[in-house]
């Protein structure tokens, strides 16, 4: 079963990779996609499988304390190796994004193949708890971390509040709760239309992205950053959920979003905030390809 649910969601990264290789149909064309998939195709996927969600029997206390503390608590375990782990503070904030941040493409689109509806709506609620916070900590590693350009606390609430995905996810919780609905059969198609392309549009963004010509020389914070976020941040996940009683499927969906591989955005994030991109992008790449063996391994556990 997870075979099945992974094999077609790893070729279509693949088949991206193909198509950057070839140049079809050419480098000018997927920054238009990305921007495409991040402000209108993901936010209408959040929006319609939010705003139709059953709530009634979700135990948010206990799931958001659990998503929470399983980042901070690999958060503060990254900054305590800092010392051992790289005298470069550029470097280093590529390592915690390594450690903590996670590809929401392949997280929702492995959920939605393994555990269907159910499934993408927990993962949706779950990716509306971590992305604030992992900006936040990220923000502030850099502020920490660097002698580079911080940001203030009204600057990180501002970037946070004008993310399209928290955007999406609030929005689809507030029609969901005021009982307003999609308000119509009209929206909800539009909306189902929109969304049914973000995960292949997603998918194919992050196949494109893949590059391995300079990672043997980042090899020692690739596998650093690699054993926080393979290893340490889903054994965190799956031992807090299962401690605290969390259903099955919330367990396995947390256990899922905990070992995706960084997304892609920290690239971004390290160019703007005095980061090493490079070394960047290559955790990005190799942790892409980590990921085709360490989802199903850790799945299969539960």
């Amino acid at each position: 079963m997870i075979a099945n649910a992974l094999g077609p969601v790893f070729l279509l990264i693949l088949f991206g990779a193909l198509l950057r290789r070839i140049n079809f149909p050419g480098a000018e064309f997927w920054p238009g996609i990305e921007r495409l998939t991040y402000y209108i195709a993901f936010p209408a996927l959040l929006v319609h499988r939010l705003a139709l969600a059953d709530f009634s029997d979700a135990d948010f206390g206990r799931f958001a304390l659990v998503i929470c503390t399983a980042l901070l608590l690999t958060s503060a375990l990254t900054w305590l190796i800092k010392p051992w782990a790289s005298d470069n503070a550029a470097d280093f904030t590529s390592l915690f994004q390594g450690a903590i941040r996670f590809n929401t493409y392949i997280g929702l689109a492995v959920a939605s193949a393994l555990f269907g509806d159910a499934g993408l709506v927990i993962a949706a609620i779950a990716v509306s708890i971590m992305i604030p916070l992992v900006n936040v900590l990220s923000v502030i590693c850099f502020s920490l971390a660097t002698d580079g350009p911080g940001k203030s606390p009204a600057q990180v609430l501002s970037g946070i509040l004008s993310n399209p995905l928290i955007v999406a996810c609030l929005l689809g919780v507030a029609l969901n709760l005021s009982g307003l609905g999609l308000m119509g059969s009209w929206i909800e198609t539009l909306l189902a239309t929109l969304g049914s392309t973000a995960l292949p549009l997603g998918l194919l963004a992050v196949g494109v992205a893949l590059s391995l010509t300079t990672v043997k020389q980042d090899w020692p914070i690739i596998a650093c950053s690699s054993m926080f976020k393979f290893v340490v941040m889903p054994g965190l996940m799956l031992g807090l959920a299962t401690w605290w009683q969390l259903d099955l499927l919330s367990q396995q969906v947390l256990l899922l979003l905990a070992c995706l591989p960084t997304a892609t955005s920290a690239y971004i994030l390290a160019r703007q905030l005095g980061g090493n991109a490079p070394m960047m992008a290559n955790i990005i790449s190799a942790q892409t390809l980590l990921a085709f063996v360490v989802i199903p391994v850790w799945l299969a556990m539960v």
